[in-house]
């Protein structure tokens, strides 16, 4: 099916609010942790002033969490690739193009509310500045490292182990996680 550019940002966007990546981003750049940080598209008090499709896309280490945990970071990245012309912080993405399937995201909000006040907590509990900035990188790398290991079973259970370690202290989460119904 035809796709527009705009329509990709938009579907992309709706599935970020229906994630709760606010209430993650909320609560990493009150700590200086903002992805955007340095960004020419960045303005002071009103945040993005020119959405791309990479951008969109891009997926911290919490959200990619959130979205592996419920078992919905194959769909985004599925999605995310068909779409062309993405890099770092700039979008080639043509006008209209082809795509084979849509975003089917569903609702996680609560478990992002849960997973912000575990950070929150992280926050207070931890007095080295930047610790909640470190743990995400660090989520984000094991999670990029297990999408490349498709193949490799004692690899990706190597990995397995490395990212529920660095959630351990995501206590709300997991509590939320334990009711969670994929199906709602």
């Amino acid at each position: 099916m035809k796709m527009s550019r705009q329509t990709v940002i938009e579907i992309g966007s709706d599935a970020l609010r229906e994630i709760g990546s606010d209430l993650i981003c909320e609560v990493c750049i009150a700590n200086g942790g903002s992805c955007c940080y340095g960004c020419r598209h960045l303005a002071d008090g009103i945040g993005c002033t020119r959405r791309n499709t990479s951008c969109t896309a891009w997926l911290c280490g919490y959200l990619k969490y959130l979205l592996y945990a419920t078992g919905q970071l194959k769909e985004w990245d599925e999605f995310w690739r068909q779409v062309p012309g993405q890099d770092f912080r700039e979008d080639f993405t043509p006008a209209v193009f082809d795509v084979e399937k849509g975003l089917l995201i569903r609702s996680i909000r609560p478990l992002s509310e849960a997973l912000a006040a575990d950070l929150q907590e992280l926050v207070r509990q931890h007095i080295a500045i930047g610790f909640i900035l470190t743990l995400r990188e660090k989520i984000d790398k094991n999670i990029d490292r297990l999408n490349q290991c498709e193949q490799d079973p004692k690899k990706r259970k190597k990995i397995e182990r490395n990212i529920k370690v660095l959630a351990s202290p995501f206590h709300r989460l997991r509590r939320a996680l334990q009711q969670y119904e994929p199906n709602n």
